[in-house]
């Protein structure tokens, strides 16, 4: 039996059916950081008191800018997930861009954006 070379169109169904489901949970999560950086559900320290300690502006200040880099790295995700997408449409979705295989299918269920097998990822 020959080698496959590509997923079958229900096991790029099952994978889309995945990565959408993924994609709606990681936009809300980054609506709610955007929300935090915004502040714009106006539970902070400035809403209550216009003087406030040092202490408390610096924790503001460093949550907010772990807020924004979490938000960074969820837009990043998004947009791994909407390549996937369209590696699905194309029908390449799941083939290592180095070894021309197909990644396995857990390593997918995993990682629904990978580009790589285990094997190319180890070779780097």
């Amino acid at each position: 039996m020959a080698e496959k070379t590509r997923y079958t169109d229900e096991e790029l169904e099952e994978f889309k059916e995945l990565i959408l489901a993924k994609l709606e949970k990681a936009r809300k999560e980054l609506e709610i950081l955007r929300s935090a950086i915004n502040n714009s559900d106006g539970n902070d320290t400035q809403d209550t008191s216009p003087t406030f300690k040092v202490l408390e502006e610096g924790a503001s200040v460093l949550s907010k800018e772990e807020a924004g880099n979490l938000a960074q790295r969820q837009y990043k995700f998004i947009e791994h997930l909407e390549a996937a997408l369209g590696r699905i449409r194309n029908k390449n979705y799941g083939i290592c861009r180095e070894t021309g295989k197909l990644i396995p299918k857990e390593r997918l269920r995993a990682v629904p954006h990978a580009t790589l097998s285990i094997e190319a990822k180890e070779k780097r």
